[in-house]
């Protein structure tokens, strides 16, 4: 729920941007709202009494965040920040932006969830990896606050030190696992150098392969990184060995990884939800292919999130159809309800076709201050909003933007990302074609790192997109529930509803068919579904389809014996109120004997035609026929009754030795034998 706060001061930076303040007031309700020209100089006492009273304060200032902590700490209170200059202030549209500010303050009030914490230890054993005298230089300036090692990929022209004041060595790493404060490191042709070296750095005689363990490694090899996403591994720092500022930059980082650290679980699985394998039968495997540290690995019927090793992209949690994977920085349904709080807001304070810009906190942040300081600053209707990491970016999240009534949506993110962007790319994709279909604005993705062409491609964007009645829902529950009511919405307030959409191949949605005529009805399609979806039953042979349960995982595909399965990737609107729809259906078997349905018609049938005349136990006892047309109960009491020898069967061949074998081999009058 929102938790408006009771007191707002606004602050117009010495009188550098206007404040409509009349709006802010109207549409913030019950808060009691006051300006000030200098609030964090000259009227800094207006904030020390507003903490002091003890009630819920937020203050429109994100530079002097630090000064007014310090005041809230000398006060035992606490305050919340919202940056509204640089979103709207700094502004050629700064005039316009009244109901803009309103949205944001209201977006900064949603109470923000609490997240675990995983703990990381480092000692300080750093493993300095080099190829010349200059990871030897990194160890002289690690080698106070650090236990150093100078690893060398090669033997290099070194004049050799007075005093050798730590480990150097050459090899070459072969593998590298872990994170901070657990590395092993395989190192091949491992050699120490010799104390003995006069001229240059010369090394022991005797090569061989070693493990290493280090709290912290220093890559400054040049060579492949150790990592994928080399970027998000925690501990492993690398640099140009061609940029000696880099290199210093590097280091300086590496000595300050000591101690421990709180790392936030950024991903929490719920494993009963998990789609990804049934009996050793691989369906979704959405996280493991799109995961850039190797964090998700496979663990039996489900997957296995190191959190240690998961750097929070949140691409797994995006593309989870099922909700297994959630993020926590927010949850979705937490982001889905600040986006209702701004967007609402926005609407009723008199803004129009607002444009959702999604960013995070550094890259996007850097670029929009740098657009308000030295260009046109954001258009006022241009509504920014900070995510932890633009990955994290699931459909729900888009879906109920556009249902909340935003004409237009822009992802911004890095022209050079630190990871692979893959998975919000198909997230993309799969809306494009959904909301083009129902008429909405337009979702596009912004890769820039200047910020003139960030504010040149917001102003693109047609202004005058006509957008629907906004809808109202509280997005409350799992992801998949919180997903299904903003699709839901999403139709609802369609300018141009239709009723299904065709999607790309691996959507969370769609629809299973199958060949009818050679289903079996064996239902191990059943068994195999993690979600209901496929259903039968218990008291006739069939075979139900509940596609709003569908995820799309292909384990029945994987599963049937037949190969009679389709998947068919759509979305269909009418899913979340159809009632289960029968794929096939047959007349049951009845017992010749009680007269009970024990099985399907037609396999009982083809499985008598194949067995009749063809194999020695009904070949001419056609009572041994009737036992396959019985249930369980009354086949064995007929075995019983009609006493059928178990030994009927027609003499075996007698068993033959090894030595008979032999003896054949050598007999002269063989066929096969050598002329």
């Amino acid at each position: 729920m929102t938790q408006d706060p009771k007191q707002i001061l606004l602050c117009s930076c010495d009188g550098t941007m206007p404040l409509d303040a009349d709006t802010v007031r109207r549409n913030c309700r019950g808060a009691d709202v006051k300006t000030a020209r200098q609030l964090c100089r000259a009227e800094i006492e207006l904030f020390r009494q507003a903490a002091e009273s003890g009630t819920p304060l937020l203050v429109a200032c994100t530079q002097e965040a630090p000064q007014f902590a310090a005041v809230t700490r000398q006060t035992g209170s606490a305050a919340r920040f919202v940056n509204l200059r640089e979103t709207a202030g700094w502004s050629n549209e700064a005039c316009d932006a009244g109901a803009k500010m309103a949205a944001l303050i209201v977006a900064a009030s949603e109470a923000e969830p609490e997240v675990g914490f995983v703990r990381l230890s480092s000692d300080g054993r750093v493993l300095i990896y080099g190829r010349d005298e200059q990871a030897i230089e990194a160890g002289l300036l690690l080698k106070e606050r650090l236990d150093v090692t100078v690893l060398l990929s090669r033997a290099a022209d070194i004049v050799p030190r007075r005093v050798n004041d730590f480990p150097i060595a050459k090899g070459q790493i072969c593998s590298a696992s872990g994170h901070l404060g657990v590395f092993k490191v395989t190192v091949d042709d491992f050699v120490l150098a010799a104390p003995s070296s006069r001229t240059q750095l010369d090394f022991e005689s005797g090569r061989g392969s070693v493990e290493l363990q280090c709290d912290i490694i220093l890559d400054v090899s040049g060579n492949t990184p150790l990592f994928p996403a080399l970027d998000l591994r925690d501990g492993y720092v690398r640099a140009d060995p061609g940029n000696p500022a880099a290199v210093l930059r590097a280091a300086f980082k590496a000595r300050d990884l000591v101690g421990t650290f709180d790392k936030p679980r950024y991903v929490t699985l719920t494993e009963s939800l998990c789609a990804h394998s049934r009996s050793r039968i691989v369906g979704c495997r959405r996280c493991l292919d799109l995961c850039p540290t190797g964090a998700i690995a496979s663990a039996g019927d489900h997957v296995a999130i190191d959190p240690y090793l998961c750097a929070g992209c949140g691409q797994c949690a995006a593309a989870c159809p099922t909700g297994a994977a959630a993020y926590a920085l927010p949850p979705a349904d937490a982001l889905m309800r600040k986006l209702r709080a701004m967007l609402t807001v926005y609407r009723e304070a008199g803004g129009t076709n607002p444009v959702l810009l999604l960013h995070d906190g550094e890259h996007g942040s850097d670029l929009i201050d740098a657009l308000a300081r030295h260009g046109a600053g954001l258009p006022a209707n241009v509504l920014p909003l900070v995510l932890n990491e633009m990955t994290q970016i699931g459909i729900e999240a888009i879906a109920a933007a556009f249902a909340y009534g935003t004409s237009d949506v822009r992802l911004l993110v890095r022209a050079k990302p630190r990871h692979d962007l893959a998975g919000l790319r198909e997230t993309v994709a799969l809306v494009q074609p959904i909301l083009g279909a129902l008429g909405y604005g337009s979702l596009g993705i912004i890769e820039t790192d200047d910020p003139d062409a960030l504010g040149g491609a917001l102003r693109e964007i047609d202004p005058h997109v006509p957008t629907a009645r906004p809808a109202s829902f509280m997005p409350v529950g799992l992801k998949r529930e919180v997903l299904q009511l903003a699709l839901r919405a999403l139709h609802d307030a369609a300018p141009t509803p239709t009723h299904s959409v065709v999607l790309p191949a691996g959507a969370p949605f769609g629809a299973v068919e199958i060949d009818a005529p050679g289903c079996t009805l064996c239902l191990a399609c059943v068994a195999a579904c993690p979600t209901g979806a496929l259903s039968d039953d218990p008291e006739r042979p069939l075979l139900r389809f509940t596609e709003n349960s569908c995820v799309q995982c292909g384990l029945c595909k994987a599963t049937c014996p037949e190969k009679v399965i389709t998947l068919i990737a759509r979305v269909d609107f009418d899913a979340a109120t159809a009632p289960p729809r029968i794929l096939k259906e047959e007349e049951p078997f009845s017992c010749i004997r009680c007269g009970n349905p024990f099985g399907v018609r037609s396999t009982v049938e083809r499985v008598i035609t194949q067995l009749a005349g063809r194999h020695w136990m009904y070949a001419s006892d056609s009572r041994r026929l009737d036992l396959l047309k019985m249930c369980d109960d009354c086949r064995i009491a007929a075995v019983t009754e009609q006493d059928f020898d178990p030994h009927g069967a027609p003499p075996r061949p007698n068993v033959r030795t090894s030595d008979e074998y032999l003896r054949e081999r050598e007999r002269p009058d063989r066929k096969d034998s050598k002329q």
